[in-house]
């Protein structure tokens, strides 16, 4: 195999690995993901479920997703205005990733504390 061949083929599986990181990227979106997927909807609910999430980093992470095309901000105008965040169909498209980071971690964790 030629050297330019393999570093084209590298670049292949490199720039979109790295476009999937940019977004999702950072300490608090793929939590914040996580957390919607179990039923949080509420600003509030959202925070409280993520340990040391403040509401300006919490606000910049949605307004991100939702640039992303992963959430919906809905607004429900009542008094007083309420206003939920959803999942979008394409943020399904993440399940397997978070699954498979998920059963990484879990196997990750076991061999560097068990120390098999």
């Amino acid at each position: 195999m030629s050297v330019k061949k393999r570093y084209n083929n590298c670049l292949e599986t490199v720039i979109p690995v790295r476009d999937t990181l940019e977004v999702i990227n950072g300490k608090w979106k793929l939590q914040i993901i996580i957390s919607l997927g179990f039923g949080n909807e509420r600003f509030t609910d959202i925070q409280d479920s993520i340990d040391g999430l403040t509401p300006k980093v919490l606000a910049k992470e949605l307004k991100d997703l939702e640039e992303h095309l992963l959430i919906k901000r809905i607004v429900i105008d009542d008094y007083p205005v309420k206003i939920l965040y959803k999942l979008t169909p394409y943020a399904a498209t993440l399940n397997p990733i978070i699954l498979a980071l998920k059963d990484w971690g879990i196997n990750h964790r076991k061999k560097i504390f068990n120390k098999e």
